[in-house]
């Protein structure tokens, strides 16, 4: 994810836009749709690969997986962040138009509903996508359950994290935006409990490949709360640290 600085925050003075003034709500939900759905295509596939490489060694499955996610985020951002800001993510989208309600910048509430449409809609396309490289059943329902209390928590500090990184980060460009969120999510992968979903439109794409990377349907609602929670603390605390001085 990259995106425009948050309204309320103090801006940098070096900042760049994420994305150029005056492109289409059309365009942009284009590139929302295209960009998730290579996500998780990416995601995915590399998990559906990473069992057919490494049978039976789940650390080696986690290390090939995190390495194409993490390498794939990266490129994608630099390639759709000046057309839509690349999101890719229901809740850096929301995070972004509740940033903007103080100074009525950000996405707009119409602009909210074509981008998570969007994102949903290409996570499904690339579940289904990355089935299909593997000559796998195009549609299948997912079977690893993975709700626990440990796992809905890693999910918070999953998707907190990833806003606080991605508007921090982008402050200064979605260039840097996008070694910073990458290696964030790469990073994450591994040390939370979860595997770092943080995304809900990933979540609902994942559900759609019984795979390494998948989630089972009853393990989905839960998860989609968690990244909310986690999403609105991120945002939270980025308010906090860079709200503007005093008399400024």
């Amino acid at each position: 994810m990259s995106t425009r600085e948050l309204p309320m925050i103090d801006p940098a003075p070096d900042q760049t836009p994420s994305f150029a003034a005056g492109i289409s709500l059309g365009r942009r939900a284009v590139a929302e749709f295209v960009g998730t759905a290579v996500l998780a295509a990416v995601v995915i596939g590399s998990g559906i690969a990473a069992e057919q490489l490494s049978p039976g060694d789940i650390g080696l499955q986690l290390l090939e997986n995190s390495t194409a996610s993490a390498f794939g985020l990266a490129v994608l951002i630099l390639a759709f962040a000046p057309i839509s800001g690349a999101h890719f993510n229901p809740v850096v989208s929301l995070a972004d138009w509740l940033g903007g309600r103080r100074r009525r910048s950000g996405l707009g509430t119409r602009e909210l509903g074509a981008y998570i449409g969007a994102q949903c809609g290409g996570a499904v396309f690339g579940a289904l996508l990355a089935n299909a490289m593997f000559d796998r059943a195009a549609v299948q329902i997912a079977t690893h359950h993975r709700v626990t209390g440990g796992h809905l928590l890693g999910e918070i500090l999953a998707a907190a994290g990833l806003i606080a990184v991605g508007f921090a980060a982008g402050r200064h460009g979605h260039r840097v935006a996008a070694v910073a969120v990458a290696t964030y999510i790469g990073s994450a992968i591994w040390f939370t409990s979860s595997g770092s979903f943080a995304n809900p439109a990933l979540t609902l794409g994942r559900m759609l490949s019984d795979s390494f990377t998948g989630i089972a349907p009853a393990s989905v609602p839960a998860f989609v709360a968690a990244q909310i929670v986690g999403a609105l603390a991120g945002l939270s605390l980025m308010t906090l640290l860079y709200r503007p001085a005093a008399g400024r």
